[in-house]
């Protein structure tokens, strides 16, 4: 095979491959000369850094692979951390659930409605912006109170808490699809 033709394919390849691709393993499945796969491994990696875009290809522990540009890491890792945020397993959904129509509440009162440990996920509600410390309970040990912020309003597509269903709905919501 010419190199033009086998250029294509070798990228093809690459973007497939996920973990990256040796040249060993790539002659291998083409049935090509090593040498050949490497020169054009070379020239499409050089291609990649010439036009200074957001993708390269690299060889990281002998596999050719592709990889973002390190001008643009900081960027990607805010969009992938902004990313976690959509994601909502459903213990989370059920916890944000109660802190909605029952705030400000105490992750004790979280508890006694969903019966299991739930202050993990509270905290990791407030990493991600949608639950918030509202003051301590007065009493023994002066518990903290947790409400929901208007990140959460943003998160549900909604202007107040007033346009959620009613509790007694909630049930036949399916929350799989959210």
């Amino acid at each position: 095979m010419e190199l033009e033709e086998l250029r294509p394919i070798v990228e093809a390849l690459l973007l497939v491959s996920g973990n990256g691709l040796t040249e060993v393993e790539i002659a291998k499945d083409l049935q090509e000369d090593v040498d050949e796969v490497r020169m054009v491994l070379d020239s499409l990696a050089d291609d990649y850094l010439e036009r200074d875009g957001g993708i390269l290809i690299k060889k990281i522990k002998g596999k050719y692979q592709f990889v973002t540009h390190h001008s643009i890491h900081e960027m990607l890792k805010s969009f992938t951390q902004a990313k976690k945020k959509e994601t909502l397993s459903k213990a989370m959904i059920e916890t944000l659930a109660i802190i909605t129509y029952k705030q400000p509440l105490t992750v004790f009162d979280i508890e006694e409605i969903r019966l299991v440990n739930s202050r993990s996920i509270v905290t990791t509600l407030i990493s991600r912006g949608l639950v918030k410390s509202m003051g301590q309970k007065e009493g023994p040990g002066r518990p903290t109170l947790y409400g929901t912020t208007k990140e959460l309003l943003e998160y549900l597509g909604i202007n107040s808490l007033d346009e959620l269903p009613p509790p007694q709905d909630i049930k036949e919501l399916n929350f799989e699809e959210i």
